[in-house]
């Protein structure tokens, strides 16, 4: 019998490392006592084998062993690119 691994959808937060992104997940969990809806934000590294990611890219991201000693998780696709534009100064605005 197989073991179905965690599968979590986050979003890039850093990119800066070679083969290796920070995601932010929401977590959305009920408190014990008060069982009022409570967002929860947790950054986890995960493995990002072809650099694809850039920040602000939604991304699913798949539990496996151990790959550093803080990254435990590998990025399974890439949901949904960022479309932020950069935008130049404009030299008519001095």
């Amino acid at each position: 019998m197989e073991k179905r691994r965690k599968t979590l959808v986050g979003y890039v937060l850093v990119n800066r490392m070679d083969k290796t992104v920070v995601v932010a997940v929401e977590l959305r969990r009920a408190d014990p006592s008060y069982k009022k809806i409570v967002r929860r934000r947790i950054r986890m590294k995960a493995h990002d084998e072809s650099n694809a990611c850039q920040i602000g890219d939604v991304v699913r991201i798949m539990e496996s062993r151990p790959l550093s000693k803080t990254k435990h998780w590998r990025v399974v696709e890439i949901v949904s690119k960022n479309e932020a534009v950069e935008v130049k100064p404009d030299d008519s605005a001095i």
